[in-house]
């Protein structure tokens, strides 16, 4: 490992642009969540004025968490185990209108991106070939350069979180879904287990959370949201806590996403978000997934200062709860559609972190 890696960065005005990738491995491997502020590509731990300071973080690194008491030592799926033939059944009896909302954002150059990310669609040539045949064919192709983790809509895979247990720099301290090690999985060419590839395809029902509306107004960088506001919604939405069932997704609404191609700068330096409260809720509720109308579905900064990106590690590596960001829930909320049928199939790139692609939304 490339000794870049595992240095502690600091928050200075000039740190040189990297991504949230970059920042969760700096810091798991210092052993001290705070590590790397300094990393978003937007320089947000300087905008925020964040005091980072060497730290544990005992919410995830005290007991270890595997073999998954449901599904095994040897599973690679995670919560989507949920996704039964009963499930499926189950869910598609939400369907009443037979509506479809694309919940994803539309992928373009312009969009908000971490770091030195790119997205560069180019189509070779006008055409790109043919006439070809009596009936003249002609076609275009097209070439896209773009990574796939953290620009426009993104699903975190189980390969995209892990936890430090041991000591820095020990690969098979490094700790996964189900306790995969980084010794097990790392390659340069696709992780060997976790892959997204393993991944079932989610039909499930969906319950939208408007916290914004709760709040009056579009919540701040910084600011939690607590298993208290989440009642309040349901009371606002004529919604049940026992609604929620196992194997269901839960998604959050801030205000955040209409910062979406008007406001980049703000809208990547930081955001409203779950904290560890309605994480623990999530899991106790069994559910598969989470999403959120900005880019890390928790808070960011963490009121705790001394912890980064502590409900990914709780949700993802814990309990093998997959998470769906840069939502867009603008139309559902308009028709006041606060329960659906979420439809997604993440793309099986083989030893893939994650997945681009178009959830929909069905009521």
């Amino acid at each position: 490992m490339d000794k870049d890696e595992t240095r502690q960065e600091t928050v200075e005005n000039d740190t040189p642009a990297a991504d949230r990738r970059d920042f969760l491995k700096a810091a798991t491997l210092v052993g001290g969540a705070a590590a790397a502020f300094g990393a978003m590509g937007h320089k947000f731990a300087s905008a925020q004025n964040i005091q980072v300071a060497q730290a544990s973080t005992p919410a995830l690194s005290d007991k270890p968490w595997w073999p998954h008491p449901k599904w095994g030592k040897d599973d690679q799926a995670g919560a989507s185990n949920w996704i039964t033939p009963a499930k499926v059944l189950d869910a598609a009896k939400w369907i009443k209108d037979g509506k479809i909302y694309r919940i994803g954002r539309v992928y373009e150059s312009g969009m908000p991106k971490f770091g030195e990310r790119a997205f560069a669609l180019r189509i070779p040539g006008t055409p790109t070939g043919g006439p070809f045949g009596a009936n003249k064919l002609i076609y275009h192709d097209d070439y896209l350069a773009t990574e796939v983790g953290q620009t426009g809509t993104q699903f975190d895979g189980l390969a995209h979180i892990g936890i430090q247990m041991g000591k820095d720099g020990d690969m098979n301290e490094m700790r996964y879904y189900n306790g995969v090690t980084e010794f097990e999985m790392a390659s340069a060419y696709g992780m060997k287990k976790l892959g997204i590839e393993h991944v079932k395809p989610f039909f499930t029902r969906g319950h939208l959370f408007d916290i914004e509306a709760v709040k009056g107004k579009m919540m701040e960088a910084g600011e939690e949201i607590k298993v208290a506001d989440l009642r309040a919604a349901m009371q606002k939405q004529n919604m049940k806590e026992e609604d929620i069932k196992e194997g269901d997704a839960v998604f959050f609404n801030t205000g955040w996403g209409k910062l979406w191609m008007k406001n980049n700068d703000k809208f990547n330096g930081g955001e409203p978000g779950i904290g560890l409260e309605v994480a623990k809720w999530v899991a106790d509720k069994g559910c598969c997934l989470t999403g959120a109308d900005q880019w890390a579905t928790e808070v960011v900064p963490n009121p705790d200062k001394n912890l980064a990106f502590v409900v990914h590690g709780e949700l993802i590596a814990k309990h093998g709860i997959f998470n769906h960001e840069n939502l867009d829930f603008t139309a559902l909320i308009a028709d006041r559609k606060y329960q659906f049928v979420y439809i997604f199939s993440p793309a099986p790139i083989k030893g893939g972190t994650g997945s681009n692609g178009g959830p929909i939304a069905v009521t």
